[in-house]
């Protein structure tokens, strides 16, 4: 894969310093408990939402940021907010950040987006709303611009969404669109970490809820980037 280090089509070129992205997931909120298509609608974090962003942003300071962007929706933001809070670090807003534009599905539940729309639903693309790549490309960018405001060894932030981080991750790994759901998703609140090494970007932990560990191997691929 020619540039799963550095990124099929990604914004973000490898280097040779050792900056790290950690991809977090906004908290949870009511619409996330009822299994509704949230997309750009703008729902808040509820109570549980709250609390695990304030565990989160304790264990995400252990990592030392060094800088936060966040997508501008209250879910996310409040997200970031938190760890702002603790390190005393800006949170810089990216609309790009923004999640999945869920055109005619937002507010509906799972059943009821299988039960109006079918065909869409197979091929997962809601009407009105972006496509898959779509959404990948306008990440990935949004990454791409913050990671050049970052010093060589800087650690970012980046507080987003569900599919808008995974879409914007597997882009910047340069993973072709045919696997693209071999990536699972993000939990509430859980974070995936991207790394530079040798050769560019790889993903080192991914839906994680506690800080990485480092990897001990003989594989050349995992030792010493």
């Amino acid at each position: 894969m020619t540039q799963a280090q550095g990124g099929r089509g990604s914004q973000i070129r490898g280097s040779r310093g050792k900056r790290r992205l950690v991809l977090w997931r906004h908290g949870q909120t009511s619409w996330n408990l009822e299994n509704r298509f949230q997309g750009k609608t703008d729902i808040p974090l509820d109570e549980t939402g709250v609390a695990q962003a304030e565990r989160a942003a304790r264990l995400l300071s252990g990592l030392k940021p060094t800088a936060i962007v966040s997508s501008p929706l209250k879910r996310a933001a409040t997200t970031a907010g938190a760890l702002a809070e603790i390190t005393g670090l800006p949170v810089n807003y990216d609309a790009d950040l923004a999640e999945r534009d869920g055109g005619e599905w937002e507010g509906l539940t799972g059943p009821e987006i299988r039960a109006r729309f079918p065909a869409e639903h197979a091929a997962w693309e809601p009407p009105g709303g972006e496509t898959s790549a779509q959404v990948a490309k306008r990440v990935a960018a949004a990454l791409g611009r913050a990671v050049d405001r970052l010093p060589a060894e800087g650690v970012l932030v980046v507080a987003s969404h569900g599919a808008a981080l995974r879409l914007g991750m597997v882009e910047l790994l340069g993973f072709p669109e045919e696997i693209w759901e071999r990536l699972g998703g993000l939990s509430n609140c859980s974070w995936s970490v991207v790394a530079e090494g040798r050769s560019g970007w790889r993903l080192i932990e991914h839906n994680a809820g506690t800080l990485p560990k480092p990897v001990l191997s003989d594989d050349r691929t995992e030792n010493g980037a």
